[in-house]
């Protein structure tokens, strides 16, 4: 498909089996799982290379993802659409629930509010998500989260509730 200007713009994905990746981090802790990801020891989740997004730091409670936007995030009036920020928040909200939990243990988002602040545009710069758990419980864990661009600006806020499935 060409552009109105002629020219050809296109993107490749990659990404491994997703199922065998999470057989992987079944026997792992949480914490270990998301570690073994950041590290490149454990493929990243498919989501991740949609968006060319990585992890950048993974402690207990706490996870910080980042990328790069392009133009094919772009939603028809010319800015990254927010299904972008929306996805990167529940990644980095969910991610930080898991490092909570024990090996075999997992979660699941039932709840996310986002927040835009500023839009998001391709050529500024990596934005940088973090997640950090606000209340852990046996049966759910609240989270928050945040975007923000390279000169510290906050782009999008998040608060989300997950399950967690035993």
């Amino acid at each position: 498909m060409t552009d109105v200007a002629g020219q050809v713009r296109a993107k490749t994905i990659t990404w491994e089996d997703p199922l065998e990746t999470a057989r992987l981090g079944a026997a792992m802790s949480g914490l270990e799982y998301m570690r073994a990801i950041a590290d490149g020891r454990i493929p990243p989740a498919p989501i991740a290379a949609h968006f060319g997004m990585r992890w950048e730091r993974v402690e207990p409670g706490e996870v910080v993802a980042v990328a790069e936007p392009d133009e094919s995030l772009y939603n028809p009036i010319g800015m990254v659409h927010g299904g972008v920020a929306a996805t990167m928040l529940d990644s980095v909200i969910g991610c930080a629930v898991h490092t909570t939990l024990p090996a075999g243990v997992g979660y699941a988002s039932v709840e996310l509010k986002v927040s835009y602040l500023r839009a998001i545009h391709a050529g500024r710069g990596e934005i940088r998500a973090t997640g950090r758990v606000v209340k852990e419980g046996s049966r759910i864990a609240f989270a928050e989260g945040e975007i923000r661009d390279v000169d510290g600006k906050l782009l999008a806020t998040a608060s989300g509730t997950c399950v967690i499935t035993r």
